[in-house]
């Protein structure tokens, strides 16, 4: 099939210009101006704007969690992706103790078969690395487009890792060509606060801010980025939550050293004070590191305008709230009497770029580049995606969102795609948004009303980071 897409403003990282895109069968083949060209579908994009599909880098999708899995699987989460102008994913594949990294990514692909609607890549999660394990890096490296791997100072005795694990994980990625993700937090020191706090009958929700403080994320941050200095490798650092931790990674990077940060809408957009009543309520926004003080965010909206930060994904992990929402099993209500119970994680596939277009170009004025830079190119170049995605560009794939700036959206639970029964942006009114979605020249959306295929998004291959 073809379509002809007339009269859009082209945004890419580095363009802004108004022409026409040709697309047949899955590639863009040409870019012009009043093009003349016959077309199975012609799309009148005029006073829109066309920009590549967003790529989120950061999201959990049927990830097994304190007893029972997020709520979205691949289907539900993919098609809430698409709806809000996401065409990729990278999702994470999670080698646990005694299971080698093959076992781990048959089981994510077993997931993932036939159910997506967008394309997807995976990270490999490791949580033990013993040196008859190396070569295994080596192979998801070079043979199957396994690029990056993650590793985590958190949650002792389910994925923490010690420093010397992590070390020698970044000395081989020195040799194999992957990129070394980061959750950085101090995971032994919270551990011990953690069990103080309950011991003194602290168990609400909002207890779980208080019990993982921003130092402990600013300590391993340094530490994270200190041993990638001494392997001599870059490093991502996911989930960037306080200014602390933020100021470690410009500060590298003014030593000119190759290190990386994403933050999530959740910490832009939501504050401890959100829920620092203690009320079950505040379960809805349990993630890990915790949502901070609203006095934070400006500092991260700055370190995004200032390239300190570089990519915003949304670590999706949603949990519900009620026990039984559509044949669901408990799970927020895991932790309705010890805060250390709740499954830790908040939905946001859906609402990335609706929250990032709202907060940053209109709000703050941002360029639409800049945009297109955080929520799309970057995250295709740091995760070997480009430049098959995250641009516009012939010879790139047809994913292209036509970006409505006059469509304004109310972000609700009760119209959103994904799987979860609560919005913790519920009735934000957004001032634009998607008319038009399409992957690989296949439209997944007009509007809100879902056009695609489940199973037509494919699993890909990735290619070594490019540096930023």
């Amino acid at each position: 099939m073809s379509i002809l897409i007339k009269n859009g403003r082209v945004i890419t990282a580095e363009q802004d210009y108004v022409g026409d895109v040709y697309i047949e069968k899955d590639k863009v083949t040409t870019i012009g101006a009043s093009l003349k060209v016959q077309a199975d579908k012609t799309i009148d994009a005029s006073g829109k704007y066309l920009i590549p599909g967003g790529i989120d880098v950061h999201t959990h999708m049927d990830l097994p969690f304190g007893g029972t899995a997020s709520s979205d699987d691949f289907e539900t989460g993919t098609i809430a992706a698409a709806h809000g102008g996401t065409t990729c994913i990278v999702d994470f594949a999670v080698q646990s103790k005694g299971t080698s990294m093959r076992q781990a990514l048959e089981t994510w692909l077993r997931k993932s078969e036939g159910k997506a609607s967008i394309d997807y890549g995976l990270h490999m999660i490791l949580t033990e690395l013993p040196d008859d394990w190396l070569p295994e890096m080596d192979a998801l490296v070079k043979h199957e487009g396994i690029t990056s791997f993650k590793m985590f100072t958190a949650y002792p005795g389910v994925f923490m890792v010690d420093d010397a694990t992590i070390f020698k994980a970044m000395k081989r990625t020195a040799d194999n060509g992957g990129l070394m993700c980061m959750h950085a937090e101090n995971g032994g020191v919270i551990d011990m606060i953690v069990k103080k706090m309950l011991a003194e009958g602290k168990t609400t929700p909002n207890v779980h801010a208080l019990s993982r403080p921003a130092t402990a994320e600013q300590e391993a941050t340094h530490r994270v980025i200190a041993l990638s200095e001494m392997a001599g490798v870059p490093v991502y650092v996911v989930h960037v939550s306080s200014h602390l931790a933020m100021e470690r990674i410009r500060e590298a990077r003014s030593r000119g050293l190759p290190a990386y940060g994403e933050t999530c809408p959740q910490y832009l957009f939501l504050a401890y004070e959100d829920y620092a009543d203690g009320s079950f309520d505040g379960a809805k926004y349990i993630c890990s590191p915790p949502i901070r003080e609203r006095a934070n965010q400006e500092f991260l909206w700055k370190a995004l305008r200032d390239d300190e930060l570089q990519v915003v994904s949304t670590d999706h992990c949603p949990f519900c709230m009620k026990e039984g929402f559509k044949g669901l099993p408990m799970q927020k209500e895991l932790g309705k009497s010890d805060f250390s119970k709740i499954p830790n994680g908040l939905p946001g596939v859906e609402n990335r770029l609706h929250l990032l277009y709202e907060g940053g170009v209109v709000k703050r004025g941002w360029s639409m580049n800049r945009f297109v830079q955080l929520v799309s190119t970057a995250p295709a170049k740091l995760m070997g995606l480009f430049p098959r995605k995250g641009t516009i560009a012939v010879g790139s794939d047809a994913d292209i969102v036509v970006w409505d700036p006059k469509r304004p959206h109310t972000i609700s639970v009760k119209t959103h795609f994904m799987r979860v029964d609560y919005n913790p942006y519920e009735q934000m009114t957004v001032s634009g948004s998607p008319a038009v979605v399409m992957s690989r020249g296949k439209i997944l959306f007009e509007g809100d009303k879902f056009l695609g295929k489940v199973g037509d998004g494919e699993f890909i291959r990735r290619g070594q980071y490019n540096l930023l």
